[in-house]
């Protein structure tokens, strides 16, 4: 049976992005609860903080343009653009782990989530490598193929 490394590629984006937002949600649940959330800056108004919503924007956005890309486009350049965006996300969710264990109070439910989304962007990391060098090995054999016969 063949690998279909573009569906992997997809479902596991999705898992990450739902698992991005729910990241989102769970610091909000307590606003629901008559609760305080903890704030990484004190804003008066949404103006103070556009610049953090422009970058959660591109923060969700990169993944969705990725997991369109992915399904309409098969080329070698967006393989390995697309595999250096899956090491960054990577890196930035190592980052995320990291910072997050300094919040007080340590919300031991938020880090767990990050580290599984961190290994989840491994394995994205992964089968990006592999379909990145599929399509080094499957030019190299046809090129074998038509060099022998001539």
């Amino acid at each position: 049976m063949a690998v279909n490394y573009r569906e992997r590629i997809i479902a596991l984006w999705t898992v990450f992005l739902l698992g991005t937002l729910f990241h989102t949600q769970l610091n909000l649940i307590p606003l629901f609860h008559s609760l305080p959330v903890v704030e990484s800056q004190p804003a008066k108004t949404i103006n103070d903080i556009s610049g953090i919503m422009w970058l959660m924007l591109g923060f969700f956005v990169l993944p969705m343009l990725a997991i369109i890309a992915t399904t309409f486009t098969d080329s070698k350049r967006y393989r390995v653009m697309h595999f250096g965006l899956t090491i960054f996300y990577s890196i930035m969710n190592l980052l995320h782990v990291i910072l997050d264990l300094f919040v007080q109070p340590l919300l031991w439910y938020q880090i767990a989530l990050m580290v599984l989304l961190f290994f989840v962007g491994l394995l994205l990391n992964i089968t990006a490598y592999q379909w990145m060098r599929l399509h080094n090995r499957a030019n190299r054999s046809q090129g074998n193929l038509e060099s022998s016969h001539f």
